[in-house]
C-alpha cells in the first residue's frame, strides 16, 4: 500500500457535500477532479485491499487517507493519460487482465466448503485408515562397518548408547544422542526401515549400511497412532478442497474457451528486447 500522499493536491478538487447517513450508497460522491467523480465505492473497494497493518487505524483516518489518496492518483493519472506509451498501455491490459483473474480465483477459491464435502473427503483419505505404527529410534553413523562393530561390542559392554552417539557418529544427529524422533514405514530408506522394523524395544541392531555410511540402531519405543479427527485436519481440508475448486475450473474454462496459438519460431532472447515497445 502507497503511503498516504501530503495534502497538496487537496486544492484540486472540487468537494461536494455527503449526503444525509441514511442515503448513502456505493454512489454517493466524496470528491470531483475535473470530471471525474470518486465515490465511496471506490473508497471500500481501496480500503478491502489494504494490507492488515492499515485496517486497524481509526475509520475518520481511514476515509480521509483513502480519499485523498484516490484525488491525487487522479490528479497525476489525468496528467499521464496524455502522454501513455505502448508499455504503459500493455502494462494497463495486463494489469486489467490480472485483476480480473484474480477476482475469479477469490470468488471460487473462497467460496465456503460445506460440510458435506469436508466429511466426504475426509473419508477419501483417512476413511480406510486404521492404526499406523510410529517408532522411535536412535543411531550412531560410522565409515565402517569395523567402526560399528566396535560400537556394538563397546555396547555390549555396558556403555551409554547416547554417549557414543555423541562421541562417533558423523550423523547430524549425533550431537542429540542419536535420537530420530518418531518416525512411520515410508519416511526412513528402505534398509534402514526393515533392521528399525526388526527390532524389539531396547534391541541394539548388527551393522546396517546405506548410502550414508554404517548404522547402529537402537529402537526406543514404538506407539500406534489412530488416524486424526476431522476437526484435527479440518483446515488441511478445506485447503486442499479449495486449491482443488481452482484448479478444476481452471481446466473447465481453459477447456471451453477458443485458444489459438499460432505456429511461429521465435528467440526466446526477444522478450528482453526492450526497443520492440519503443514507438
Amino acid at each position: 500500500m502507497t503511503k498516504f500522499f501530503a495534502g497538496t493536491a487537496l486544492s484540486l478538487i472540487l468537494a461536494l457535500p455527503v449526503a444525509a447517513q441514511d442515503s448513502v450508497n456505493a454512489g454517493t460522491v466524496l470528491a470531483s477532479v475535473g470530471e471525474t467523480e470518486i465515490t465511496l465505492g471506490h473508497v471500500i473497494a481501496m480500503l478491502t485491499v489494504l494490507p492488515p497493518e492499515y485496517q486497524g487505524l481509526p475509520d475518520n483516518v481511514l476515509l480521509d487517507g483513502l480519499l485523498e489518496q484516490l484525488v491525487q492518483q487522479e490528479v497525476l493519472a489525468a496528467v499521464a493519460e496524455n502522454d501513455i506509451g505502448l508499455v504503459e498501455r500493455l502494462g494497463l491490459e495486463n494489469e486489467r487482465r490480472a485483476f480480473l483473474a484474480a477476482t475469479l480465483i477469490d470468488r471460487v477459491g473462497n467460496a465456503p466448503v460445506s460440510e458435506d464435502e469436508l466429511q466426504a473427503e475426509y473419508d477419501a483419505q483417512f476413511g480406510n485408515l486404521g492404526s499406523v505404527t510410529e517408532y522411535n529410534a536412535s543411531h550412531i553413523l560410522l565409515e565402517t562397518e569395523a567402526d560399528a562393530q566396535a560400537v556394538i561390542v563397546a555396547l555390549g559392554e555396558g556403555a551409554d548408547f547416547a554417549e557414543l552417539a555423541r562421541e562417533r557418529s558423523t550423523g547430524p544427529s549425533g550431537p542429540n544422542g542419536g535420537e530420530l524422533g518418531w518416525f512411520t514405514a515410508g519416511m526412513m530408506v528402505p534398509t534402514f526401515e526393515q533392521a528399525v522394523f526388526a527390532l524389539g524395544v531396547g534391541e541394539v541392531s548388527a551393522p546396517v549400511e546405506t548410502q550414508f555410511g554404517w548404522h547402529v540402531i537402537v529402537l526406543n519405543e514404538t506407539r500406534d497412532q489412530a488416524p486424526p479427527s476431522l476437526d484435527e485436519v479440518r483446515a488441511e481440508l478445506e485447503d486442499g478442497l479449495r486449491r482443488a475448486r481452482v484448479e478444476a475450473t481452471m481446466q473447465e474454462l481453459t477447456a471451453a474457451a477458443v485458444i489459438n496459438r499460432p505456429e511461429i519460431t521465435i528467440d526466446p532472447a526477444v522478450i528482453r528486447d526492450l526497443d520492440l515497445l519503443a514507438e
